[in-house]
């Protein structure tokens, strides 16, 4: 029984939330998560990710969990970057280019695929607002990402997260700058920045 105590601590620490991966890094066996689930004591929000009944579900850990080779980016990265209000209604996220598809689609997932070195360029681990730690394309790579004509961004969401980011302390305009170059989004954004700065 101390076992399975151990396993709710871990669960405690991690705000709520536990994944399989965790229980078995940990050293414990993966019929403890069935048994907790059985007597109450964990709910089952995805496969591989658990919950206390008590704690708020993640959404953002679930697809996360779910399809570890992807990256929230566009508008969903805007929503974790704090350059929009708007909650992603799906999410938006960024595989390898060699990955399929058809699984985070199925899922309703709006899917990007990108080839190296694009699709490591300026991932960073963002807290979601449950406070759980996800990767996402930080602010400076999904500014030049959503720049992009073919990713359809709404002009007014485009317009109000430049306006946001140009009133931050914390800015990175040589970084912003140097991913602009490699994503080749330089022209449009020094249309933004010579507006705003």
């Amino acid at each position: 029984m101390n076992q399975l105590h151990e396993i709710l601590n871990l669960a405690k620490q991690n705000k709520g939330v536990l994944t399989t991966a965790m229980v078995v890094k940990a050293g414990f066996s993966r019929g403890s998560l069935k048994y907790l689930v059985d007597n109450g004591r964990l709910e089952r929000a995805e496969r591989g990710v658990y919950t206390l009944p008590d704690a708020w579900e993640d959404e953002f850990v679930n697809i996360q969990t779910r399809y570890k080779r992807g990256i929230f980016s566009l508008d969903t990265a805007l929503f974790l970057c704090d350059l929009t209000d708007r909650t992603p209604v799906r999410y938006h996220m960024t595989f390898p280019a060699t990955y399929n598809l058809s699984g985070p689609k199925n899922s309703g997932i709006l899917c990007s695929g990108s080839k190296e070195p694009f699709y490591s360029l300026g991932i960073e681990n963002l807290i979601t607002p449950g406070g759980h730690t996800v990767k996402a394309y930080g602010a400076e790579r999904t500014l030049c990402d959503i720049l992009k004509s073919r990713n359809h961004t709404d002009i007014q969401v485009v317009t109000d997260a430049f306006k946001r980011y140009a009133a931050r302390k914390e800015k990175n305009i040589p970084l912003l700058s140097e991913y602009a170059r490699s994503l080749k989004t330089e022209s449009r954004l020094r249309a933004y920045l010579e507006v705003l700065l």
